[in-house]
């Protein structure tokens, strides 16, 4: 045998290690890929990107509507009776299939219109778009993630684009040091400034959750990142931001997780809320603080997942459902699913529980605008249990939502319709009309994806209008009944391999 060199450097042995474990989960990898017939997902990414740019033409089509997806945006035009809707994921149990279409709802005709631009973005999931009226329209997309039809690869972006309306072009901006790849971030257009915060970057091997700020100013093209004074919120991805009229930004809730030990991870829903805001007199527009307040007015249950929305000249925010995880053993979870109707009023910082009333006489008219029974209590306190920023979730009363219905009761009796329990719909407000399209709900391990549309006027708040009516039966899910015989030989093949490298490991 030989002898080991005394000289040999602290750590040496611990770095060595893990290029082996990172060449043998290459290694192995490389062989699922090669199994499922799949591309190295840079590879598939890059490629998409190049016929992207082959496109010579704007092509546009009028459809029925867009398919049945998932985590996609949804926004009004800046200027035109339109709404938008962007990219987006579909599972059908086998597969999972990444969109970058751009759709046009064209409100007073009721008709989708999909635009195909030259030199757009690859397709992604979890990203974030806002709209700007400046230079004729404009539509700003940054990050969110691609991922592989198996599942078996995930890719993030940090990529930052513009979509031109009026031109009907796409344009990718080259500007250096701005947030590193990740999805589930949220982005708010603040004062000719887009400001991202949050989000997550998972590789199937790790993960890493985020909750740095950055702010990228729309005319000068310059990414800056923020270090804002005082705590800052926890780490997250998936929480509610929106801007307020003083040029503060309001970030509430989120989600989170953590290694509990190999293969298991606990997640964390957070209830608390913080304001970033500018600090007094600085006219570089990259002074700014952290202030964390309470939330007055209605109690609801902790959840994630839940899209907010607010009116264009922000005064109140709306959102709806939501979802949060029971653990029903180490390793298993099951999803409350939620069809709340909530508004946030953006001036005096309380929540209220939106109630439709159903059709009423012109006399009961005043009591469709406002719930009035609402109870003005405080919300939920976040209560710090470690440094790390990690909150526990006190579970206050819910808002009275029925996660197997799609009728609620008013104070009245009636039955009034109401969207079924979902996460992750898309939410947008365009003259007094909150629209409501898609979303996703969990029927025991069957992932159903929403393509039903729906409509409520803000003023009168008397009826849900169903715009496109969702068959969620005619959804074709393939689920493995084959998934235990994979994970049988997926262990097997790992035991081989463990074997072989042990074998190359021992020294002489």
């Amino acid at each position: 045998m030989g002898k080991k060199g005394k000289d040999k450097k602290k750590g040496k042995g611990a770095e060595k290690t893990a290029a082996k474990t990172d060449k043998k989960l290459s290694n192995k990898m490389k062989k699922e890929l090669q199994k499922l017939g799949e591309e190295d997902i840079e590879s598939i990414v890059s490629q998409i990107e190049k016929e992207e740019k082959k496109r010579q033409q704007v092509t546009e089509s009028v459809i029925e509507a867009p398919t049945r997806r998932l985590n996609f945006t949804f926004i009004p035009h800046p200027d035109k009776e339109q709404l938008i809707l962007y990219g987006g994921e579909f599972y059908n149990g086998q597969k999972t299939y990444v969109y970058n279409d751009l759709f046009f709802y064209n409100i007073p005709t009721g008709s989708w219109t999909v635009v195909k631009a030259p030199a757009g973005p690859p397709p992604r999931c979890s990203h974030q778009m806002v709209a700007t009226s400046a230079n004729k329209g404009q539509l700003w997309l940054f990050g969110g993630e691609f991922v592989s039809p198996s599942q078996a690869q995930f890719y993030h972006y940090r990529d930052l684009w513009v979509y031109h309306i009026s031109q009907k072009q796409w344009e990718k901006i080259q500007a250096p040091n701005g947030p590193s790849a990740r999805s589930g971030h949220r982005m708010v257009y603040v004062k000719k400034n887009l400001i991202v915060f949050g989000g997550f970057h998972d590789n199937l091997r790790d993960y890493k959750y985020f909750n740095d700020v950055y702010c990228f100013n729309t005319e000068s093209y310059k990414w800056t990142k923020l270090e804002p004074s005082g705590t800052p919120p926890a780490p997250r991805s998936a929480c509610c931001m929106v801007p307020l009229n003083d040029g503060r930004v309001l970030i509430y809730g989120g989600y989170s997780k953590e290694k509990i030990k190999k293969d298991v991870d606990k997640g964390h829903v957070f209830t608390d809320c913080f304001l970033l805001t500018p600090e007094k007199n600085d006219t570089s527009g990259t002074k700014w603080k952290w202030v964390q307040t309470k939330l007055g007015g209605a109690h609801f249950s902790p959840r994630c997942s839940m899209p907010m929305t607010s009116t264009p000249n922000n005064t109140t925010a709306y959102c709806y459902g939501g979802v949060f995880d029971v653990e029903e053993d180490e390793e298993n979870l099951a999803g409350i699913f939620y069809n709340d109707f909530i508004s946030l009023d953006l001036e005096k910082l309380t929540w209220r529980n939106v109630t439709v009333s159903g059709k009423k006489t012109k006399e009961a008219k005043k009591e469709d605008i406002v719930d009035v029974e609402m109870e003005e209590e405080q919300a939920v306190e976040p209560t710090t249990i470690s440094d790390d920023g990690v909150f526990k979730v006190t579970v206050g009363p819910s808002l009275g939502c029925n996660t197997s219905s799609s009728e609620k009761t008013t104070s009245d009796g009636p039955k009034v319709f109401q969207p079924s329990p979902r996460l992750n719909c898309g939410l947008a407000v365009k003259h007094g009309v909150l629209y409501l399209y898609g979303g996703m709900f969990e029927d025991g391990d069957k992932q159903v994806t929403f393509s039903d549309f729906y409509s409520i006027d803000l003023r009168k708040l008397d009826e849900w209008k169903v715009i496109i009516q969702d068959d969620t039966s005619s959804q074709e899910w393939f689920g493995s009944d084959d998934e235990s015989n994979d994970e049988d030989e997926e262990e097997s093949e790992e035991g081989e391999e463990d074997e072989s490298d042990s074998e190359m490991e021992t020294d002489p």
